[in-house]
């Protein structure tokens, strides 16, 4: 399958592109289904994509990273998914983790955690839900109260993927020993060890099929040296913002990289499946125009997707964009999983054939990490210049 010329691709990043799928390819679907049942982390997936400088290809070069940008990670991100192994651990701890950091951390944080983010040795997680803010960050109620030169954590964060395997969470919380301005409640950033005394997690069952497990995370007056606030303290809202369009861009590349994965697996289905006097169903407009229609919806959300990483490298206003191009990708990808399932008939519901353990991984990122209702609210007051509905 064309994987489409449309999209722009430097050929630094098309050998990029090669170099992940060959690595990925090497472990495939039946390796990250495998490890997503058994409960247990990618660990040799993951350390070959940090020793060959994938996970930190977007990281400044003296902390161990590459010195790329954004756009070089969402080819990796989405070459690893479309090679049947979407990890959302690369949204969260390069993309949004190692973004924040490089941007805002210290010389000391940044040396303490962004080399074994680039080189795979170390994980972060991310917490900024809670089980009665959801999308409101505003109304977060997770609090570092100060105490000498340092602080208290306490509060509860829901939803947080890969907190069993991570080294470190980057809490979101409010800070208060910051001013309170407005009704806007002044937010900082954190970065809290998973073996902090008074941090606890229990998992969430949820149906989803990936090496990644969510929690709920409970943090008990966790004691905190100056050392563990990113940047300036009340500061954390302007910080976060740093952050999120990459996750939005890198959650756009797995989607995409889903869409390449299903269509692939369906063209070669329809290419060789024979039911009527030999001919190929991929031969029948029935099934022929549906998958046409999900290659033109991947192409534009890709052709998003890497507008978006652009201006985010240029250093331009890219949350349209970004909000633009998770909520294309997500829709996108459903509707091409959906396709190649009905393409290959009832052996779409087969394990076997690597489809429908995606979908609701593939569902759920049409909820997070930014739900497609807050998208529509955004594009409507910030694009549309529609009155504010909350």
């Amino acid at each position: 399958m064309n994987k489409s010329s449309i999209v722009p691709e430097t050929d630094e990043r098309a050998t990029l592109r090669e170099s992940v799928t060959a690595l990925v390819s090497r472990y495939g679907h039946d390796y990250f289904v495998e490890r997503s049942h058994a409960h247990e982390e990618p660990t040799e997936l993951w350390k070959e994509l940090g020793a060959a400088g994938f996970l930190g290809v977007h990281l400044p070069e003296e902390y161990g990273g590459g010195g790329g940008t954004l756009g070089d990670l969402s080819v990796v991100v989405e070459a690893a998914s479309a090679a049947g192994c979407p990890l959302l651990m690369t949204v969260i701890s390069p993309a949004i983790c190692g973004t924040i950091l490089a941007r805002h951390g210290s010389h000391e944080m940044k040396q303490r955690w962004l080399t074994g983010i680039a080189d795979g040795s170390t994980k972060m997680a991310f917490a900024i839900t809670e089980p009665d803010a959801g999308s409101n960050s505003h109304e977060i109620t997770t609090t570092a109260h100060a105490e000498g030169e340092g602080w208290r954590l306490s509060g509860t964060k829901y939803w947080t993927s890969g907190v069993d395997e991570a080294d470190a969470i980057l809490v979101v919380a409010r800070s208060g020993s910051a001013a309170q301005s407005g009704d806007r409640r002044p937010l900082s950033l954190f970065v809290v060890p998973t073996d902090s005394p008074g941090l606890t997690y229990q998992p969430i069952p949820a149906a989803l099929v990936q090496p990644e497990h969510q929690f709920t995370v409970y943090f008990d007056d966790v004691p905190l040296g100056p050392e563990h606030l990113i940047g300036d303290d009340g500061n954390g809202l302007r910080q976060v913002f740093s952050g999120l369009n990459p996750e939005r861009i890198t959650a756009a590349a797995i989607s995409n990289g889903i869409s390449l994965y299903a269509l692939e697996k369906a063209t070669a289905y329809a290419n060789e499946r024979a039911v009527w006097k030999g001919v190929k169903i991929g031969a029948h407009q029935g099934v022929a125009h549906p998958l046409a229609e999900c290659y033109i919806g991947v192409t534009q959300a890709r052709l998003m997707a890497t507008r978006a990483a652009e201006l985010f490298d240029e250093g331009a206003d890219a949350a349209e964009a970004s909000n633009i191009a998770k909520f294309a990708a997500a829709d996108a990808s459903l509707r091409a999983l959906d396709q190649a399932m009905q393409t290959h008939g009832g052996n779409g519901m087969a394990l076997e054939y690597g489809l429908a353990d995606l979908w609701f991984l593939a569902r759920m990122l049409k909820t997070a990490p930014v739900s497609r209702e807050m998208v529509l609210n955004f594009v409507a007051q910030r694009s549309l210049g529609l009155p504010a509905s909350y």
